[in-house]
């Protein structure tokens, strides 16, 4: 136990106190005048010694205040001496290594904020931070070159900085989505990926907004996908020429050797192949000619008998009451891509379903299959052209609807069904007949 204590002290200041207390008593007891002589003493002596041992404390106490002061402004360099061993000194130890501990963080915040900085100062992408009045409260390297020709922008108006920015990217960052555009740098034209997000930061509304530079992405996607189009091409062109040619060898050896019995076969072989290659290379142009929708009213009774003609399924539900505003034939033809899907997916035949949901926003078609589904692997990559998993499949189909859905303001979506099978959806922008 350690003696030089400010408790031990404080009790031995007060066991003094109580036996001078005791002592002047018995004085003025028997000396009155004496007696209020020494009381007078020791209640000097008493605030003397109170005041003696009060002043360490109150230096302690004013040296921890401005301690803390600094801390708050976010200074953690200063500390306190430490020139007692008792528990304010232990005291001032431990506030030095809360301040030690704080100088660490501090540092180590720094730094992790400087790497920060750099990394997103010379990134490629374009990042804009706007606050809540629309004004720039940060912006990178690339989005001074972009929008700034080099200049600062933190502190101004964003709006006002966009003033001066191509009309393709003032009207991509005004309708708030995440989009594709292209303007014309240098006499170049470039690509651009437009994300907005919208966050809160120190409890107030802020935007980040990046522009992402995809002329040479998109190129090289560009000239893959050119390479696999005409790897496409070519294995099926062989597959159907190399019979052909085979044939028309066998077709005319047996016209030389006078063998005319065979020739309507051969002669049937080859049309098969050559109608074959035609429904190929149709299908390509088909979805490389897509021409732009041509909306007209739609009356459900003979579209829906029409569509079950050429792909059978069981509609759930009714037909919306309001008649449709769509092109009949464009989709038409991608709800037969997507119900001749359904029946190949190898569920039972009568349980492929078309449902019709028309809401203010959208006119919604649900083609509905019992086949096994599919894995996340294939739901990422099926709406992407010329990507099949059948053997003699083109990969146009789900492609071909993607591009009418999107033509007519919508979209389309795979969702694994939870009792088993595919439910795929292609929704349609609702139009003023669509609301009547």
């Amino acid at each position: 136990m350690r003696l030089n204590t400010l408790r031990l002290r404080l009790t031995l200041a007060l066991l003094l106190a109580l036996a001078a207390g005791a002592g002047v008593v018995l004085l003025w007891q028997a000396e009155p005048v004496w007696g209020a002589l020494a009381l007078a003493a020791v209640l000097l002596a008493v605030l003397w010694a109170v005041a003696r041992g009060m002043a360490p404390l109150q230096r302690v106490l004013r040296s921890l205040e401005s301690a803390a002061m600094s801390y708050r402004d976010g200074d953690f360099s200063v500390s306190v001496a430490v020139g007692r061993d008792d528990e304010l000194g232990e005291l001032v130890r431990q506030h030095n290594a809360l301040g030690h501990a704080l100088r660490q963080q501090r540092l180590a915040l720094v730094q992790r904020e400087l790497l920060l900085d750099t990394v997103v100062q010379n990134t490629p992408v374009a990042l804009v931070l706007t606050d809540a009045h629309q004004r720039v409260a940060y912006a990178n390297l690339a989005a001074r070159q972009l929008l700034g020709q080099g200049r600062s922008l933190e502190g101004s108006d964003f709006a006002a900085t966009l003033a001066g920015a191509p009309p393709a990217l003032q009207q991509a960052v005004a309708a708030g989505e995440d989009a594709l555009f292209s303007v014309t740098i240098d006499g170049a034209e470039e690509s651009f990926h437009l994300s907005q997000r919208a966050f809160h930061l120190q409890g107030r509304p802020h935007r980040l907004v990046l522009f992402r530079r995809m002329t040479r992405e998109l190129s090289r996607q560009e000239v893959a996908t050119w390479k696999r189009v005409i790897r496409v091409l070519s294995h099926e062109l062989n597959n159907s020429l190399a019979p052909i040619s085979s044939l028309a060898h066998s077709g005319a050896e047996l016209a030389r050797r006078g063998d005319t019995t065979r020739l309507p076969e051969v002669f049937a072989t080859i049309g098969e192949r050559a109608s074959h290659l035609h429904g190929f290379l149709s299908a390509y142009a088909s979805f490389a000619k897509l021409p732009k929708p041509r909306p007209e009213a739609v009356a459900w009774a003979p579209f829906l008998h029409g569509l079950a003609a050429q792909q059978p399924f069981q509609l759930l539900g009714v037909a919306p009451a309001a008649p449709g505003h769509f092109d009949a034939a464009q989709v038409e033809q991608a709800l037969i891509n997507l119900l001749k899907n359904a029946h190949e997916a190898g569920g039972a035949a009568q349980a492929v379903t078309l449902s019709i949901v028309a809401t203010r926003q959208e006119l919604r078609f649900e083609v509905r299959d019992a086949g096994p589904g599919m894995s996340e692997a294939v739901l990422a990559q099926a709406l992407l052209p010329f990507y099949s998993t059948k053997r003699a499949g083109t990969g146009l189909g789900l492609a071909l609807a993607r591009e009418i859905a999107e033509a007519h303001g919508g979209r389309i979506a795979l969702l694994n069904r939870a009792e088993g099978g595919l439910c795929v959806s292609l929704s349609l922008a609702a139009t003023p007949l669509d609301q009547a």
